[in-house]
């Protein structure tokens, strides 16, 4: 995941289908990670939780998120923190783009090959 690199261009990185609905270019660091992430309206996002704190900021569309008990919509232009530990999940309410960085890096997103 890591690399030696100190500038990317996002055109360079490649695009990881993750499902028929989700996709994301991802550029990680030794403890962190951003990644560029494409979702469908309609996606859904299963309950899960990982040791990262993570970040969501939402360029364009909107999505539902619950976490930790609570219902919460991030738009266009609003960023969402979400502390290590805690149960969420997210539904796409509309396309969506958004940036999201761990720290560090959860298991589930460390490519095996």
């Amino acid at each position: 995941m890591a690399s030696d690199e100190m500038v990317y261009r996002w055109d360079d990185v490649p695009l990881e289908k993750v499902t028929e609905m989700v996709s994301r270019k991802i550029v990680g660091g030794y403890r962190h990670l951003l990644a560029q992430v494409y979702l469908k309206r309609g996606a859904h996002v299963p309950m899960h939780v990982h040791d990262s704190d993570q970040t969501v900021y939402v360029l364009q569309g909107v999505l539902r998120y619950f976490v930790d008990g609570r219902e919460i919509t991030v738009r266009a232009g609003e960023v969402l923190h979400i502390k290590p530990e805690i149960p969420h999940q997210a539904e796409v309410i509309d396309d969506t783009f958004a940036l999201v960085v761990f720290s560090p890096i959860p298991d589930q997103w460390i490519r095996t090959s």
